[in-house]
């Protein structure tokens, strides 16, 4: 995957963060501190500047109701 494909996927992952965060009406540092992660660290995700661990990203989309298969 070339580095133009992997700044899009963070963008679209970042993205789908921000709209479901948005639809259960947390703030950044809400998903954050439930996540087990640091508000900087899920802002730049949502910003899509920053590319989660797996663990990270699994503990970030269970505070959002986030099933795998729903993230694209």
């Amino acid at each position: 995957m070339s580095n133009d494909e992997q700044d899009k996927a963070r963008k679209v992952l970042g993205d789908v963060l921000r709209k479901a965060r948005e639809a259960t009406d947390l703030t950044q540092q809400e998903v954050a501190t439930k996540a087990g992660v640091h508000v900087n660290f899920y802002a730049r995700v949502e910003r899509g500047e920053e590319n989660p661990s797996f663990e990270k990203l699994q503990s970030i989309m269970k505070v959002l109701g986030i099933k795998s298969l729903d993230l694209f």
